[in-house]
């Protein structure tokens, strides 16, 4: 007999692809092999057997009937026909039995072992079709290599047994516990003499395994796992080959059976015992009549009446199939009844094959799907990133990357993390945090470890807060830095920091002041002194006045959009310091004049061509400090006389030719930049600057220093770099308290030998090419190079 092993290429799949097969398909599979049988069964007789057995019929010969008078009728005589004597007998009926079978047997008698084969084959690569085809076996693999890893993760384990109340340890204690009191019950008085009852639990507590801890290889293997369920689900929704494949196969399964009862039940008749064989073969054997017995006849009525049973049930199973496919909603899959079992309520319903192969899964075990569940969940995600982030960056590896920042705290910078450890909290000297690209990052409650924090920066986070850690901000918090992309990433939080003295916002605002919102709660900030925006405003947000009465520094950058309307800068009269950096403005403001408590003004990055207004700025009795620099300032007017109080003052990256001798009526200068302008010449009036303890005139055109120069003998600082000076006063031996000269990029051929009467200055604060250095005598070098 042919081995039915022989037909289970037509059927075979692998092992794991079972949780892919729905309990029909199974049920299915075994009727399969059962109809498989039956074909094999009959084509086996069929090749090992006579098929049919034939025998001449009786022929009778009438004679004439010859009826006399008073006679009766002659009967006829009766002959048997003897057959042509040869001798191949033995070849002769073998011949008339392969022409009666060919001839006289009826065609359905003849294949229906073989047709059985055939449908049974078609049934079996039909029900596996899908597992085979490219388009879809590479999905299901897939799918089924990724569903085992997420059934079989500690991950999977420890998220469920959290969401629902579970710890596996405190579960296996409670259960130690509960034997111990049993055991407890039952000898008391042998316990009383040998170990006390509260020392037995305890040690079982600490003995006891942590079952639910991740160490950190499963830990980055459920972080990799979850990146492969979402690259997955991305793919496999885009398309629904899957179920209509399975679709498609079911329905050729049905057509196939209503095909088989249609025919066989018809047919099954025509399986006689007796057939009736008329063969012209006379010349031959002859005869040309036969009765022949068809041997199997009996076997294969039999055979076929319960093949068709078979056929029926798998009929009626397909047609079940094809309703639970066309009544149920098979390309959408809702996690609902899991979401109310485990309580993660973020996991997200699915679509089109993976809703389709989820539909499969359940019908083999339903816990398959919970347990994948858990790796479609945010929630569940940023729990394993946080564990992980936990093991990577321990409180000691934290203190290691403190450093001390430019307001003396200590500060510690993370940058481009998945989210914020739990560990940081544990590093409570932290007075400063830095925190830059890092998503979902959440702020717990356990902040208030951090006793010392009083600064907080963050770039570009989306951060949320639990509320417990809100208080805690809004009494400690003194400093906040925010930098976004979008207005609506501004946490809202940070308008409830009664404490806050410093705020700086970066990012693009409504380019309308007026209509922007995000900024009107921050006259809740009652003490907030320094306010820094940078963004795009077209004029100053009314809520900024709001805060007006306590708010002392303001500085805007605008980003070159043209800041207009400035009127509401008037209300702000508690101002010391201003910003008004790359506004766009043309003019020095008239708003500005009105701050009568303004003591620094920078209006660096503008386009300010003239300045005359700076005569209004004679009111401003406390101003200190005035920075105009990066301007197309041409020329300073004679106005700047009347700044008197003025200590500092920037015109660097200007297009100024000609220095005025009435700037150096503002004798309390100590600070004056003039670099990187057009000068030629410096006025002797200079030595009018007795305070004056910083001079640059760096990239000019400045060819001869006057000596009323060096009468400014507070100069520490001397910058005349870049220009086209070649000979150098031997008075800059008047400049004793000189630590740092910079000469490089003029025509020097030497360099004075007074510079030793600058005993501050050291070879580090002489900025001069190294052969010119040399014109200096030896032992001023040595000198300079001795610290």
């Amino acid at each position: 007999m042919i081995p039915v092993t022989e037909f289970r290429q037509f059927s075979e799949q692998q092992p794991q692809f079972r949780v892919l097969k729905p309990w029909w398909d199974v049920f299915t599979d075994y009727l399969s092999v059962v109809m498989l049988m039956i074909g094999v069964f009959g084509c086996t007789l069929q090749v090992r057997q006579d098929k049919i057995i034939c025998l001449p019929q009786k022929m009778t010969i009438y004679n004439q009937t010859i009826l006399l008078p008073n006679k009766t009728a002659v009967q006829p005589d009766v002959h048997e026909m003897m057959g042509r004597k040869t001798n191949l007998d033995f070849q002769q009926y073998s011949f008339i039995n392969q022409m009666c079978y060919e001839k006289a047997l009826h065609w359905y008698a003849k294949y229906f072992p073989y047709l059985v084969l055939i449908h049974t084959l078609i049934f079996m690569v039909c029900s596996n079709f899908w597992f085979k085809f490219p388009g879809s076996s590479s999905k299901i693999e897939h799918f089924i290599s990724i569903l085992g890893k997420c059934f079989d993760s500690p991950w999977t384990t420890r998220a469920l047994s959290e969401v629902s109340g579970e710890n596996p340890e405190e579960k296996d204690i409670k259960k130690s516990r509960a034997i111990l009191n049993v055991s407890v019950e039952g000898n008391l008085d042998n316990l009383e003499k040998t170990q006390s009852l509260k020392s037995i639990p305890e040690k079982i507590v600490v003995d006891k395994p942590t079952a639910s801890a991740l160490d950190k290889k499963e830990g980055e293997q459920a972080k990799a796992l979850f990146e492969k369920v979402k690259k997955f689900r991305l793919h496999v929704e885009e398309g629904d080959i899957l179920y209509v494949m399975y679709v498609r196969q079911t329905v050729l399964k049905v057509f196939k059976f209503l095909l088989i009862i249609a025919y066989n039940s018809a047919l099954v008749s025509e399986v006689q015992i007796t057939v009736k064989c008329s063969v012209d073969i006379q010349d031959m054997t002859g005869y040309k009549h036969f009765s022949c017995n068809h041997t199997m006849a009996h076997l294969f009525s039999k055979l076929s009446y319960c093949y068709l049973c078979f056929v029926a049930v798998y009929g009626f199973t397909c047609l079940y199939t094809s309703y639970w496919l066309f009544y149920r909603s098979l390309k959408e899959y809702s996690f609902e009844y899991v979401r109310q079992e485990t309580g993660i309520d973020d996991i997200p319903d699915v679509k089109n094959d993976f809703a389709f192969m989820l539909h499969m899964i359940d019908q083999y075990d339903p816990l398959y799907s919970k347990r994948f569940a858990v790796f479609l969940s945010e929630v569940s995600e940023n729990k394993l990133k946080q564990l992980n982030l936990n093991h990577e960056w321990t409180p000691e590896k934290l203190r290691q990357r403190l450093l001390t920042n430019h307001n003396d705290r200590l500060e510690l910078q993370l940058f481009m993390l998945s989210g914020l450890p739990d560990t940081i909290f544990e590093v409570t000297e932290l007075q400063s945090l830095k925190l830059e690209i890092i998503n979902n990052v959440t702020i717990p409650a356990s902040i208030a470890q951090l006793e010392n924090l009083q600064e907080l920066s963050l770039y570009q986070c989306c951060l949320k807060i639990h509320t417990t850690a809100t208080s805690f901000l809004k009494e400690k918090l003194k400093v906040l830095r925010v930098k976004f992309d979008d207005s609506r990433e501004l946490p809202h939080w940070l308008y409830h920091l009664r404490n806050l003295e410093e705020l700086y916002l970066i990012g693009s605002l409504s380019p309308d002041a007026s209509k922007n919102v995000v900024l009107e709660s921050l006259r809740e900030l009652k003490n907030l002194k320094t306010l820094s925006l940078k963004s795009n405003f077209t004029k100053i947000p009314q809520s900024i006045v709001d805060v007006s009465s306590h708010l002392q520094r303001l500085y805007v950058y605008n980003d070159g959009t043209k800041l207009v309307m400035l009127n509401n800068l008037k209300k702000m009269v508690n101002l010391t310091e201003l910003e008004l950096v790359h506004c766009d403005l043309e003019r020095i403001p008239h708003a500005v004049f009105s701050l009568t408590n303004l003591q620094e003004l920078d209006l660096k990055e503008n386009n300010l061509r003239s300045i005359e207004e700076i005569v209004s700025c004679q009111h401003l009795h406390k101003l200190t400090c005035l920075k105009l620099w990066h301007n197309s300032i041409c020329y300073i007017p004679e106005h700047i006389k009347k700044l008197g109080s003025l200590e500092r003052l920037y015109f660097s990256h200007n297009k100024i030719e000609i220095l005025p001798s009435h700037l150096f009526l503002c004798n309390k200068l100590r600070y004056l930049d003039l670099s990187n302008n057009d000068i030629r010449f410096i006025p002797p009036e200079i030595g009018v600057l007795q305070s004056l303890q910083y001079f640059s005139v760096t990239c000019n055109k400045i060819d001869n220093l006057p000596d009323e120069l060096f009468f400014c003998k507070k100069l520490k600082t001397l910058k005349l770099g870049k220009n086209t000076l070649s000979l150098l006063s031997p008075k800059i031996s008047y400049l004793v308290l000189l630590t740092h000269l910079e000469l490089k990029g003029n025509h020097f051929e030497l360099l004075p030998p007074e510079l030793r009467f600058c005993r501050a200055l050291k070879r580090g604060g002489l900025v001069v090419e190294d052969v010119l250095f040399e014109t200096l005598p030896s032992d001023i070098r040595d000198k300079m190079k001795a610290e």
